[in-house]
């Protein structure tokens, strides 16, 4: 896999997608990690994170290893998530999903989203952030 953006073969943002469903379609992805190859899951999410968030973050090997740390390593191949309900203010919007993951750990995480203003994502959401907390 490499570093360029977006990932080939993965989801990517839409400007039909709202906040919830961008939420769980990275969600999704990570359950089943490594399905349509090796860190899908996680390719997905960065596929879905913002410019900003990219820059935070990445390359994508440096992606990769912090969601699989201590941090985001439930959300890896979880085995249940529960989604709460998207809080939205005009462009930004949060919602908390509660995830357990493979060993039984349980961890709620806060997506912080905004929509694209401007530029080939323009109009899409996009993910600002994800707090464990």
């Amino acid at each position: 896999m490499t570093d360029d953006y977006p990932i080939e073969g993965l989801p990517t943002p839409e400007p039909s997608y709202g906040p919830g469903r961008v939420v769980d379609v990275q969600v999704e992805a990570l359950a089943t990690n490594d399905d349509p190859f090796e860190n899908a899951g996680i390719g997905t999410a960065y596929n879905f994170a913002s410019p900003a968030n990219r820059r935070a973050t990445g390359p994508f090997d440096r992606f990769v290893r912090m969601v699989r740390g201590p941090r985001y390593g439930p959300m890896v191949d979880h085995d249940e998530a529960t989604a709460g309900p998207v809080e939205r203010d005009g462009a930004t919007a949060e919602r908390r999903v509660t995830i357990t993951g493979p060993d039984g750990e349980t961890a709620t995480y806060r997506f912080g989203l905004s929509v694209a203003d401007g530029g080939p994502l323009d109009g899409c959401w996009l993910t600002d952030s994800v707090h464990r907390e």
